[in-house]
C-alpha cells in the first residue's frame, strides 16, 4: 500500500465558475477548453483572461490546470494554433492535452518547457504506442476508453514508471472509437472532431428496406423506436480499488458541459472514494455504498462500467430512451452564512416550497438533510415560496454552512426541470 502513489482526481471545468467549484469540492487538476481548439464547442470556454485568473486560482491552492487543444486539426487551423500559444506562453498553465502530432511538434517548439499529455482522440491502446509518445517527451498518456482492467496494467507494467497513465472513469461515452466520430459530419455537417458534434448517437433510428421505402421499422419490436447507438454513462465508483490497482495515475471525469451541481457531486463522491482507500490500508478498502447513491441523484442515463470488465455484452446501452434519469432538482447555491441569525444567503435555482425537505451538499463533510422552516426573499419579508429563478432568498439552516453549498431537493414530479 505504501507503494502505491495516489491518484490524481481530473475534473471539467466548462467555465471559472466551475473550475473553482470543482477544486473546492476535492479535484486536484482540472481540464479546460480555450475558445478555440477545444473538443466542446458548447461549453462556455475560457477567454485568455480567464485561463489566466483560473491559473492563479488553482495554483494558490496547490492545484493544477491542463488545458484541451485536443481537435483533429486541417492546414487552416496549423498557423492559428501557433498563434495561440505564443499567447498562453506565460500563462503558467501546468500542460496541454493533445491529439495530433503536427500540434505535438509545434507545441514542443513554441512551449518547450510545458507539460504534454496525448489525448484519448490519439486512440492509445498499446504499450509500445504510449512508450513512442513519452520517448518523443510526452508526459502522460490518456488512455482510449475501449481499454480493460487488464490492458492498463500490462501497458503500466511495460512503460517507464515516469510516464503517467490517464483514463476516463466516470461521464458519457461515444459511440465512435476514442471519440474520432464522422456521424455528427454526416448527419448534420457539424464536426464532431472540432468540438461540434450534434449527438447523433443519441438519436432514435428505424430500419428501412430498399423495396419499401417510407416503411419505418424499429430495430427491436418496441413502437417508439429504437435508441442503437446510445450508450449508458461511464461510472468506476464502485470499482476505485481496481483503478487505483491497474496503475493509473489520474482518474478523469467528463462533463465540461454539465452543471456547477454535477461536478460537484461527483468529484466529492470520488473524492471521498479515493481517500478511503488509502486511509484504510492494505486490504481493509470497503465500497462506501452511500456514494454510488450520490452521483444517482445527478441526470445521467443509467451507469456502466464500459470496457474496464472486457467486451461490453448489450447492457451498456439505453434502446428506449435518450432522455436523462433525474431525481433530484438543484434547487439553491448558497452564497454566505449569518453566524448570528443562522440564516444562509441563497440564489434560488428551483422552485421549493416552506415545509419542503432538502439536502444540503457541502464542500466537506457529509450532505446535511433538514427541513425548510423559515425563509425570506432579498428585503426580509417572510415567504412561503420562493418562485423567482435567479433572486435571492434567506433560509434557516439548522447547520452552518459554507459559500458553494448545494441545495437540492428529491424531485416530486416528473414534469419539474432539474439541474443537468
Amino acid at each position: 500500500m505504501n507503494e502505491t502513489k495516489k491518484p490524481e482526481l481530473l475534473a471539467p471545468a466548462g467555465n471559472l465558475d466551475k473550475l473553482k467549484i470543482a477544486l473546492r469540492y476535492g479535484a486536484d487538476a482540472v481540464y479546460i477548453g480555450g475558445e478555440e481548439f477545444s473538443l466542446r464547442a458548447a461549453a462556455d470556454n475560457f477567454s485568455y483572461e480567464d485561463i489566466l485568473r483560473g491559473v492563479d486560482y488553482a495554483h494558490e491552492r496547490g492545484k493544477k490546470v491542463y488545458l484541451t487543444a485536443n481537435i483533429i486539426p486541417h492546414n487552416k487551423d496549423v498557423s492559428e494554433y501557433g498563434e495561440y500559444l505564443k499567447k498562453l506562453k506565460n500563462s503558467g498553465l501546468d500542460a496541454v492535452i493533445l491529439s495530433d502530432l503536427g500540434m505535438f511538434a509545434l507545441t514542443k517548439e513554441i512551449m518547450p518547457d510545458i507539460d504534454i499529455h496525448i489525448s484519448t482522440q490519439a486512440n492509445n491502446v498499446n504499450w509500445k504506442s504510449a512508450e513512442a509518445w513519452y520517448k518523443m517527451g510526452a508526459k502522460r498518456v490518456i488512455l482510449a476508453r475501449e481499454m480493460s482492467l487488464s490492458e492498463i496494467s500490462e501497458i503500466r507494467a511495460k512503460t517507464p514508471p515516469e510516464l503517467e497513465l490517464e483514463a476516463f472513469v466516470h461521464g458519457a461515452m461515444c459511440i465512435s472509437y476514442s471519440g474520432r466520430c464522422l456521424l455528427s459530419n454526416y448527419m448534420s455537417g457539424r464536426d464532431g472532431n472540432h468540438g461540434e458534434c450534434a449527438h447523433p448517437c443519441r438519436w432514435k433510428y428505424f430500419l428501412v428496406e430498399e423495396q419499401r421505402p417510407g416503411e419505418y421499422m424499429p430495430v427491436f419490436e418496441n413502437e417508439r423506436g429504437t435508441f442503437i447507438y446510445n450508450s449508458k454513462d461511464l461510472c468506476m465508483l464502485r470499482h476505485t480499488d481496481k483503478l487505483i490497482e491497474s496503475g493509473l495515475s489520474s482518474f478523469k471525469i467528463e462533463g465540461r458541459v454539465k452543471s456547477e451541481f454535477y461536478v460537484a457531486t461527483v468529484v466529492k463522491a470520488y473524492r471521498k472514494a479515493i481517500d478511503d482507500y488509502f486511509e484504510a490500508g492494505s486490504g481493509g478498502y470497503k465500497f462506501d455504498e452511500s456514494l454510488l447513491e450520490e452521483v444517482e441523484k445527478v441526470s445521467h442515463r443509467g451507469y456502466t462500467t464500459g470496457f474496464y470488465f472486457g467486451r461490453p455484452g448489450g447492457e451498456e446501452q439505453n434502446y428506449k430512451s435518450s432522455s436523462y434519469i433525474r431525481n433530484y432538482d438543484m434547487v439553491g447555491v448558497v452564497l454566505g452564512y449569518d453566524e448570528n441569525t443562522g440564516l444562509a444567503k441563497v440564489v434560488q435555482k428551483n422552485r421549493f416550497f416552506r415545509g419542503d425537505t432538502v439536502e444540503l451538499l457541502r464542500p466537506y463533510g457529509d450532505f446535511h438533510a433538514m427541513t425548510v422552516e423559515y425563509m425570506t426573499d432579498e428585503n426580509g419579508m417572510e415567504i412561503e415560496v420562493a418562485n423567482h429563478p435567479q433572486s435571492i432568498v434567506y433560509i434557516k439552516t439548522d447547520v452552518p454552512v459554507e459559500p458553494d453549498t448545494f441545495i437540492r431537493m428529491k424531485r416530486k414530479r416528473s414534469g419539474d426541470s432539474a439541474a443537468k
